[in-house]
């Protein structure tokens, strides 16, 4: 099979893999963002920071969301540092984060021994208009690399920034579900027929982009649920990817 999809904590997973088995770290962990006052970061859930009060669809929640910034940046660096020695020299992640926690996921994925390269953007062109103030309608991507880069070993020209809103209605199965189109785009960094891991792989959509685009995929969910919904997307895009030449019937 071209994917694993493991359902745990990520760093019990993640110490059990061995080295160099991957080419891109490409993961959208959970934020932990926006809580002003220890109550608002203790009490509020994934779902009531993530969806708005008139959401016409119930998506379940998701943990991780309630530590501090300093509890973030160290639990952000134990898991890089872990992912650091499952890549190959060469190779590159990519983190989702916003706004307020960008500076301390560039300094742990610094702390982790990667070598950061810069920070890409995310377009979300339905994000909703604030009176007086500027949208908040662009999230980030940091991304780094384990050593120098080969340019010739995966020769494409990959763009800074992507515009695409995030799944809507039936479509949307995660509450900060990442749109496919983007996935696709971002998994280029991976050399074709490498390997891309997801340690927070949510419904899967870095995996089926992975497989859309003919790279590998490893991913680790810890919610039963959305580990669930992943595996059936990700068998879904093979039954939908496979070609006659792809079988190979015997007698």
């Amino acid at each position: 099979m071209p994917f694993s999809l493991h359902q745990g904590d990520a760093l019990s997973v993640l110490v059990g893999l061995p080295d160099d088995c991957v080419d891109s770290v490409i993961t959208d962990p959970p934020y932990n963002s926006g809580g002003r006052t220890a109550k608002e970061r203790t009490t509020r859930s994934a779902k009531q920071k993530y969806t708005s009060a008139d959401a016409q669809q119930t998506l379940p929640d998701f943990t991780g969301e309630n530590m501090d910034q300093r509890s973030y940046g160290f639990w952000l660096t134990q898991i890089m540092t872990e992912t650091h020695r499952l890549t190959r020299s060469g190779g590159t992640a990519l983190l989702f984060t916003d706004w307020r926690q960008l500076p301390v996921t560039t300094d742990a994925i610094q702390a982790a021994g990667w070598l950061w390269r810069g920070v890409l953007a995310w377009h979300k062109p339905q994000a909703r208009p604030q009176r007086g103030r500027f949208t908040q309608n662009c999230e980030f991507i940091v991304w780094a690399s384990k050593g120098p880069i080969d340019g010739s070993r995966n020769p494409v020209y990959l763009p800074g920034m992507y515009s695409a809103s995030q799944p809507s209605g039936a479509k949307r199965q995660h509450i900060t579900q990442k749109p496919v189109e983007v996935m696709r785009e971002l998994v280029k960094i991976s050399p074709d027929g490498g390997t891309v891991l997801d340690f927070c792989a949510g419904s899967g959509s870095t995996g089926v982009a992975a497989l859309l685009e003919g790279r590998d995929f490893i991913g680790v969910e810890k919610t039963e649920h959305y580990a669930s919904i992943a595996a059936d997307r990700l068998t879904e895009t093979i039954r939908e990817t496979l070609t006659q030449d792809d079988v190979i019937l015997t007698v």
